[in-house]
């Protein structure tokens, strides 16, 4: 057995990982030593040695179809992209990339992109994400600069968490607050949010405004503490230029409470108590992310926020400060090598001539792109009206996460060629690619990720590479070679590609750029696979990084001084008598992205494994609808059909879906076919949260559940979602009109005859209204298919190691559960797989408070993300749980 430390590849908050190797496979657990999580990991970590399968992995290059060799695979992608060139000129070609790249990929992309094809039309997912905090960071700070570090949350007075489900979304941070609270009850957590979550059940207040008008509850703080003298008038007159200017404009359009009140439909007395609070708490953190950046003015409403923290003085000090929590393991990464379209490697600005100047300087370039590139939205757009003719798309999926999907899968089908590089053998975008590229994937990749608090750590390879997958950056520089470009790529490692982005980060700055790493830039082989993880900035004369940023007050503005701007909140998109729903879209607890890693895990899709949209119970009924009913939810972008959920928790008028599922996994649940390409007029971020929708109930005469080792084709239905464990493919379907048996087995087994081995058996009911099918092979199952009028409830864990072992009793085989009783209830815990049954069967026996449930169960003990269920169910039998519950991690 071997352990190597690595970071997990989902969040921004940069886990540390050690993963254990041997014959039974691999294993995780938190590495103790890492500054970012000490140890802890949430259920997505943890359930990561689950995932690194060769299942569904894209092995060998295919060109057009065909497979091939990596050299013909790399010569072709080089030949098309240079006849595209020449043909229209290097804007005709574009990359997209992701914050799922490790740096010195980016790096390399960045470079071949921007340095020697010349043109900026390289843009990143991270654009859906974090570009809002870049605009913001940048226009009041100078530089992309996260100013404080995870420490911070902990020391702080008051955190608020504004815009962010950080209980699900950032567990392990989450759960440093909540650690922190446990041992200082002082601390106080104000959560700002216009749906309940599992987060705002935690919290000391939560402040459930109108959707999109946070701008307007900034901007109001900003003129409360003007009003009433809050102001750290030394800090401002010492470290800031513009502040009279925004203060008469903010103060001019904030006259009363009330004028905020209406804007954010909080009451005068819950708004005069938080700001009161926040101005009489120097030690204060907020903490913003997608509900602030993913909004047609979130440039203005992040400035509004480090403003506020401006005015106040509370920003370069221990336990105060906004922080921007980045979605990816490696937005930060991107930032850093100049990922976006608009900027330049090194936190360097591509509208400044003496940046280009010096970047190509040290790349040695003379066709460094002279302008920016057209930003995510933009860039598809160009490519369905034949501005763009090439793409490569690396390690993301934008058909399913860019807005307006049907209109981005348009663009590809009309791009001349479109390049994929990925790990796995399907995605919606793979589907359209042209050329494939197989990826290295997490645990065969090496290199380093920035997570949030701007800390490098490194991931490291403890897997061996798979069939003919490559790193990206590998794959980047056989096609540089290609082009003509071999010195410039010439790389023999990732080490070598990460000792000169150290090094152009160091190159003439002498302090006039945040981002130096300068100490790193002469590192061995050696000391770069020992890497300690570090926060930058870490020049040369300061190798042991920097934990806090603008303790000093200098910023990195022309004239080293904060800006203070007129950041003037804007309203969101409104509902309408045809459109009357406000849809809000983001991730739940268990998934990641897409699903194509985590929807390997059999315990992460036992919390929720099918799509939803969430609507509030008043709101279901007067739609005619009830819980798990399909609906359809559509505009005149897109229509998705999937099951309801009830939640309480949403306002009337409003509605929630994940963006988990797309076209690879269900029939129709792509939430992004519903999002308008309506963007920041600064950042280019889409406004996912806030799309109106109409939504209608549909009825269903059946629902399925089939179960599969072999393909097949789906019986008629409205309705079917798809995820695979292991060998076998678990779908769920419902449909308009119950099929009888025969029906089933005829669309299974077309015109052609099947072979000997193969047999089928069905039990129908009396009724003809419940329907069993299992399908034999050389006599060993290899399909399960139960339809009824009613969702059958299964132990799916249990039947599909049944199925495997043939171990089927009649009884069993016609039901999905063992003949001795199974517990199908909601799973409430996935780190120890407890379900509500057993949850309320322990509150019944006397385990009435969340630390006797964890004693009695282990639920909410290890990642401590369902503690507020635990909480919910608590308070539905009536019991009275502490209020400081004890969170043992």
């Amino acid at each position: 057995m071997a352990d190597i430390k690595t970071t997990c590849p989902y969040c921004g908050v940069g886990c540390g990982v050690t993963a254990t190797t041997s014959e039974a496979g691999v294993s995780v657990r938190g590495d103790e030593s890492h500054p970012a999580n000490n140890g802890r990991l949430c259920v997505k970590g943890s359930a990561l040695g689950d995932t690194v399968g060769l299942e569904r992995r894209l092995l060998y290059p295919q060109v057009d179809g065909l497979r091939a060799s990596w050299d013909h695979a790399a010569q072709q992608t080089a030949r098309r992209m240079q006849d595209t060139i020449e043909r229209y000129g290097p804007d005709a070609v574009a990359f997209y990339v992701s914050g799922q790249l490790l740096t010195e990929d980016y790096y390399v992309a960045n470079k071949l992109m921007k340095g020697f094809i010349g043109s900026a039309n390289i843009d990143t997912n991270s654009r859906l994400c974090m570009s809002t905090a870049v605009a913001a960071h940048k226009q009041i700070f100078g530089s992309d600069s996260v100013p404080g570090c995870y420490e911070d949350l902990e020391l702080a007075d008051l955190v608020i968490l504004v815009g962010s489900n950080m209980a699900w979304t950032h567990p392990v941070v989450y759960q440093r607050i909540i650690a922190a609270k446990k041992a200082r009850p002082s601390l106080q957590i104000v959560v700002i949010d216009p749906r309940r979550t599992a987060t705002a059940d935690s919290a000391d207040s939560h402040l459930q405004l109108t959707p999109g008008s946070d701008g307007y509850l900034f901007d109001g703080l900003l003129a409360y503490a003007i009003a009433n003298d809050h102001l750290d008038h030394e800090f401002i007159a010492a470290h800031t230029d513009g502040f009279a200017a925004m203060a008469a404009a903010c103060s001019a359009r904030n006259a009363s409470l009330a004028v905020t009140a209406t804007a954010t439909g909080l009451s005068e007395v819950a708004l005069d108590a938080f700001y009161a609070q926040v101005c009489a708490t120097p030690k204060t953190v907020t903490v913003f992310s997608q509900g602030i950046n993913q909004a047609a003015a979130g440039v203005d409403n992040a400035s509004a926020i480090l403003q506020c923290h401006l005015a106040l003085g509370q920003i370069g000090k221990s336990g105060a400060g906004a922080f921007s929590m980045t979605g990816q393991p490696n937005a930060m990464g991107g930032r850093e090598v100049g990922g976006l379209a608009n900027q330049l490697a090194a936190h360097m600005d591509i509208l400044k001539p003496e940046h280009r100047d010096l970047v190509s300087r040290f790349w040695q370039t003379a066709d460094l792109a002279p302008r920016p590139g057209l930003k995510a939205v933009d860039m598809f757009e160009a490519m369905a009206s034949g501005k763009i003719r090439f793409v490569w798309i690396i390690a993301t999926n934008p058909l399913v996460s860019l807005p307006d999907a049907n209109r981005v899968r348009d663009a590809l089908i009309a791009c001349d060629c479109v390049v994929v590089s990925d790990c796995v053998d399907d995605t919606d975008t793979l589907r359209l690619a042209d050329i494939r590229l197989p990826a290295a994937g997490w645990g065969e990749k090496d290199g380093t990720v920035t997570n949030s608090e701007r800390c490098i750590s490194r991931q490291r390879a403890f897997l061996p590479l798979p069939g003919e997958a490559k790193p990206d950056w590998w794959a980047l520089s056989q096609v540089a070679k290609h082009l003509g470009h071999a010195q410039a790529f010439d790389y023999s490692n990732s080490a070598a590609i990460f000792r000169e982005h150290a090094a152009l980060s160091a190159f003439e700055n002498n302090g006039s750029r945040d981002f130096d790493i300068g100490a790193l830039a002469t590192c061995s082989d050696a000391d770069y696979d020992a890497l300690m993880p570090v926060q930058w900035p870490m020049p040369i004369a300061k190798p042991e990084g920097t934990a806090r940023l603008f303790s000093d007050g200098h910023f990195f503005t022309a004239s080293g001084r904060a800006q203070f701007i007129d950041a003037h909140p804007q309203a969101a998109k409104t509902s309408s008598p045809s459109l009357p729903f406000l849809l809000n879209s983001g991730r739940i607890r268990d998934q990641w992205h897409t699903m194509t890693r985590t929807g390997r895990s059999a315990r992460l899709l036992s919390h929720i494994a099918e799509p939803f949209i969430a609507l509030h119970p008043d709101d279901l009924a007067q739609i005619g609808a009830e819980h798990e009913q399909l609906l359809s939810v559509h505009n005149s972008f897109g229509e998705c059909v999937v099951p309801a959920m009830a939640d309480s928790g949403i306002a009337r008028g409003h509605a929630f879906m994940p963006i988990h599922w797309s076209a690879s996994n269900a029939s129709q649940a792509r939430v992004g076919s519903l999002v308008a390409p309506l963007c920041d007029p600064v950042s280019g971020q889409p406004a996912f949260k806030q799309s109106p929708v109409a939504i209608t109930p549909l009825r269903s005469q059946w629902q399925g559940i089939l179960i599969s080792r072999v393909a097949l084709q789906l019986p008629e239905n409205q309705y079917w979602c798809r995820h695979d464990i292991g060998v076998w493919q678990i779908y769920t379907l419902m449909g308009a009109r119950l099929p009888v048996s025969a029906e089933l087995m005829a669309l299974w087994q077309g015109t052609e005859a099947h072979p000997a081995s193969r047999k089928w058996a069905s039990l129908d009911d009396a009724l003809g209204l419940r329907h069993h099918i299992i399908g034999y092979d050389n006599e060993q199952p290899v399909l399960w298919f139960l339809a009824q009028p009613e969702r059958p409830r299964i132990d799916e864990v249990w039947l599909l190691d049944a199925l495997s072992q043939n171990q089927l009793s009649a009884r069993e085989l016609s039901r999905g559960v063992p003949s001795t009783g199974s517990d199908t209830s909601a799973l409430v815990c996935s780190c120890h797989q407890v379900r509500s049954q057993r949850l309320l069967d322990a509150i019944t026996d006397g385990h009435r408070s969340v630390e006797a449930l964890g004693a009695c169960t282990r639920a909410g003990t290890n990642c401590g993300s369902c503690i507020p269920e635990l909480k919910k169910l608590l308070a539905e039998q009536m019991l009275v749980v502490s209020p400081n519950p004890e969170v043992m991690l």
